[in-house]
């Protein structure tokens, strides 16, 4: 056990969950919870202060990801997002799914844009818009038949809903456009919703 008398200085090296890896003025390092920490002053008087995630951080950061769960045109949708935020109302989303149906599995991946409306709000509105990639397995019996994947479009609407620290949820509904190499196009509905977090 090491004390770091009041005055004194010490380093903090990482942090792993509530705990700190510090290192004292004579060179001893050693892990000081959380609670401990946070009774340190900066060199200017300033208190210590811990990024743990806030509103703040849901109005405006850098990175989102999280998994999602719903409807594909009637089969069971599993999926997960990463987005790229380039401001507070703009960001790059990648997404990948798998749906489970009665005649046919299959699996997505698109990119798109998200634009979130009024992000301060704890329950924020957002349309997206993006395309992608799709591919269809149908479940055969007798006759194996062709794989198919096709190029899709997308257009939705949705809202995301603040928690606590780095977690929301977000609801979506995407209207998508399956570009098939027969002469009609398939329309497809999608209702998801994701638990997601940002950091």
């Amino acid at each position: 056990t090491q004390v770091v008398a009041r005055g004194d200085t010490f380093e903090v090296l990482y942090r792993r969950t509530e705990w700190f890896r510090v290192r004292t003025r004579r060179g001893v390092e050693g892990w000081a919870h959380e609670r401990e920490v946070l009774k340190a002053r900066l060199p200017d008087g300033s208190p210590f202060t811990i990024d743990r995630g806030d509103r703040a951080g849901f109005t405006s950061h850098r990175f989102e990801m999280g998994a999602s769960l719903g409807d594909y045109g009637g089969a069971t949708l599993i999926g997960s997002y990463f987005a790229v935020v380039f401001n507070e109302q703009m960001q790059l989303e990648l997404t990948g799914s798998q749906f489970l149906g009665d005649a046919s599995n299959g699996y997505s991946g698109t990119i798109g844009l998200a634009h979130v409306y009024r992000p301060d709000w704890r329950i924020s509105p957002l349309l997206t818009l993006g395309g992608g990639l799709i591919r269809i397995e149908p479940k055969a019996t007798l006759v194996q038949p062709e794989d198919r994947t096709d190029q899709t479009a997308y257009a939705g609407a949705g809202v995301r809903m603040y928690l606590t620290r780095r977690f929301f949820l977000r609801a979506e509904y995407r209207h998508h456009m399956v570009f098939t190499s027969r002469n009609e196009n398939e329309e497809i509905n999608e209702w998801k919703m994701s638990f997601a977090f940002f950091f």
